[in-house]
């Protein structure tokens, strides 16, 4: 087996200006240091931040850059990813959150679409509807997911059941739930027996703490709060003896999927599902107080209107925090 590296580039952003020249100096800096490099992956949206304003064409002029990247280092490269404005199936134009994937050639070899977008927060931004693997020659085969895509578990499942040994899975996240993605990143690599490369980025770009986790779900690597390149050699065998034999010779979980005896009715297409919808809509959370203080003004004034006493069954929680 040829031997593999890739290395992840957790750096500072802002949406003051584009962070593009930024990332081709880090990129000569990180090839200089470790030119023994295959691949170099970096955050969700690094280039130009959270902001669908900078949507652009893709192919454009960002994506002419990095292939030039690529081919000047004579590696892979994933430059994170950009909000994509494009037109979909039914001929509107949409914002997409888009990754390339580009070779040592500099040639663009495939394009993923977050299928996840992370609603109701990540506004404007339609999701995709295509997996997205591709081959490395004598490597293996490598699968993409963006950020919020992992807290779906079926999309890292598919990957892996498409054949992926790798999962590239740039990441914007800097808010306080990065802990429970930290779990979702060892129980991604462990339950589909993958390595799992989460490169979050800092400031506007995230609060770092990115993440590599090997077929067995151990930290390989976790960064701190700092600017990091992040280089890691892997090795494909160890996923293809844990897929044969079981992680650390126990739990088989890809051959237990392959041969469930149920199928799951969830998915079932259309099927409508009553529990879910009991749940409301994808909205932004209310304030308690703010939803106590709507219930009382509705029960006023229903009562005013029927002229009955006011009743209302709404208790606030006597500890705000209680969850």
């Amino acid at each position: 087996m040829k031997p593999f590296s890739i290395a992840g580039i957790q750096m500072r952003t802002t949406t003051a200006h584009a962070n593009v020249e930024a990332m081709k100096t880090k990129l000569d800096l990180l090839m200089a240091i470790y030119p023994w490099v295959d691949m170099v992956m970096f955050s969700e949206l690094c280039a130009y931040g959270p902001h669908i304003t900078h949507a652009q064409a893709v192919p454009g002029e960002f994506e002419q850059e990095m292939c030039a990247m690529a081919a000047k280092h004579g590696i892979w490269l994933l430059p994170g990813s950009i909000f994509e404005r494009a037109k979909n199936a039914a001929g509107e134009t949409v914002v997409y959150n888009t990754a390339t994937v580009i070779d040592p050639e500099g040639s663009v070899v495939t394009r993923y679409r977050k299928m996840f977008p992370f609603y109701p927060y990540e506004v404007g931004v339609a999701g995709g509807s295509e997996f997205c693997v591709f081959d490395i020659p004598e490597v293996g085969r490598f699968g993409v997911s963006i950020c919020y895509d992992m807290w779906i578990p079926e999309t890292t499942r598919t990957l892996a059941v498409m054949g992926a040994e790798v999962i590239l899975h740039p990441t914007l996240t800097g808010t306080i739930d990065r802990d429970i993605e930290l779990s979702i990143a060892r129980a991604s690599a462990a339950t589909n027996q993958c390595y799992f490369f989460d490169i979050n980025g800092l400031d506007a770009g995230g609060s770092g703490r990115s993440i590599v986790c090997g077929p067995e779900g151990r930290v390989v690597y976790q960064a701190d709060v700092n600017e990091e390149f992040i280089p890691i050699e892997i090795n494909l065998e160890k996923v293809r003896r844990s897929r044969e034999l079981g992680v650390l010779r126990l739990g088989q979980p890809m051959k237990s999927f392959r041969d469930r005896p149920v199928d799951f009715g969830v998915y079932a297409p259309g099927l409508k599902h009553e529990y879910l919808e009991s749940l409301g809509p994808l909205i932004k959370p209310t304030r308690v107080q703010e939803l106590s203080d709507l219930e009382v003004k509705d029960a006023t004034r229903q009562a005013h209107e029927l002229k009955t006493p006011i009743v209302t069954s709404f208790r606030p929680p006597s500890d705000p925090y209680t969850i």
